[in-house]
């Protein structure tokens, strides 16, 4: 059995990044939205860059492109409703730091206030590099919390935000005895950390853990491993990092095999078990744990979208909407939104799949509901809080 990366590329952190090798900027691809210019003088206005990886040689980086724009663009005609102007002038950047980099100064140049994306770690980190003698704010898409911080705010969801919610949800049930599984990555140590610090905070125990390689012969070595220590340690939880395009499967048919059912532990999944849906007919991961954004919310979005431009977003295109969606709330408020006080406001944001807020250090938090497989079908056990009830910087 082949193994693919750790990640799917909804995740899209902890990916490998290849440079392109070139000498030659790509010219600025400037699109503005088809809003009617005829506007009375005192509308608030903002012009926003939106940096994605279009031209890249990469499988699937120019659908990523399009549904980011496309997620722009349906934020901004709702926002025109309201009475904000937002234009939007896209720069594709093919994946490419240097480029990306050469991007990012010519937006500036161009006048853009607030930059979106780019997508990727090193794309991230170019254009901050690029930019960081500015006082421009930079969202990306990244949901890798090394290039969070200093003027770079990421929008992706994070394993810290999705681990806090589980462990909390956990310990509300009475599991507090947790062994973690994890790949021995940079994504599975990024993920046992996020657990392993969630679990502190919680007030719930790690009482063992067990790694892998990214191999077959290494996960069925794991299993017996697994059934081990989840005896000796009386432990109730399974915390999983990995995700169904990974070592997931293989877990969920052969642990059940060794005694270690959904019975006996609480399966809980760091990552989506709805993606692919296919993931949900796994008969070792029934009655699991995962978390998933707001689905009333997300659910309504995804059809504004289909509505308006005839197919379905990517996963991470709701993410662009986020972007525009905050700053048009600033805007609304009175707020700045190249103010890193304005952005990091604690109320947060109510975005495409659900409430969110930028933290100080740049990292977010996202509203989350608590789900279970139940059935082959998805089952939301804790709703996603419709409100932030504290504030962490």
């Amino acid at each position: 059995m082949v193994f693919s990366r750790f990640l799917a590329i909804r995740k899209l952190s902890f990916l490998s990044f290849f440079f392109v090798t070139t000498t030659m900027l790509i010219a600025c691809q400037e699109t503005t939205d088809l809003i009617s210019t005829s506007r009375p003088d005192n509308i608030k206005a903002v012009s926003v860059a939106l940096l994605v990886p279009k031209g890249s040689n990469k499988s699937g980086d120019d659908v990523i492109a399009e549904s980011l724009e496309n997620s722009a663009q349906l934020a901004i005609l709702e926002s025109a409703a309201r009475g904000i102007q937002i234009t939007l002038n896209v720069y594709p950047t093919e994946r490419n730091p240097e480029i990306t980099k050469l991007q990012a100064i010519k937006a500036i140049e161009n006048g853009a206030q607030v930059i979106l994306g780019p997508v990727f770690t090193e794309t991230t980190r170019a254009a901050s590099l690029a930019l960081s003698s500015s006082n421009v704010n930079i969202l990306s898409f990244s949901n890798n919390a090394n290039v969070a911080g200093g003027n770079v705010f990421i929008l992706g969801p994070t394993f810290p935000n999705t681990a806090n919610r589980l462990t909390a949800y956990a310990n509300s049930q009475g599991k507090r005895n947790i062994v973690i599984i994890h790949e021995n990555s940079v994504a599975g140590q990024a993920g046992h950390h996020a657990i392993d610090t969630a679990a502190g905070s919680a007030g719930v125990n790690i009482v063992g853990s067990v790694t892998y390689q990214q191999t077959q012969t290494s996960v069925i070595s794991a299993v017996s491993e697994i059934e081990k220590v989840t005896t000796i340690t009386n432990a109730d939880v399974l915390f999983l990092t990995s995700t169904s395009s990974g070592a997931l499967p293989l877990f969920a048919q052969l642990l059940p095999e060794v005694g270690v059912t959904s019975a006996n532990v609480q399966y809980i999944g760091l990552t989506r078990w709805d993606i692919p849906v296919q993931t949900l007919a796994l008969s070792g991961i029934q009655h699991g744990w995962f978390a998933l954004p707001d689905p009333i919310f997300a659910t309504n979005f995804q059809a504004r979208y289909h509505d308006k431009f005839g197919i379905s977003p990517h996963p991470i295109g709701s993410l662009a909407y986020d972007g525009i969606t905050a700053i048009h709330s600033l805007l609304e408020s009175g707020a700045n939104p190249r103010s890193k006080a304005a952005l990091t406001q604690s109320a947060g944001f109510q975005g495409a799949t659900g409430l969110f807020r930028l933290l100080k250090d740049g990292t977010n938090e996202r509203s989350l509901a608590v789900a279970t497989v139940q059935d082959k079908q998805v089952q939301v056990i804790d709703p996603a809080p419709r409100f932030f009830s504290n504030f962490d910087s």
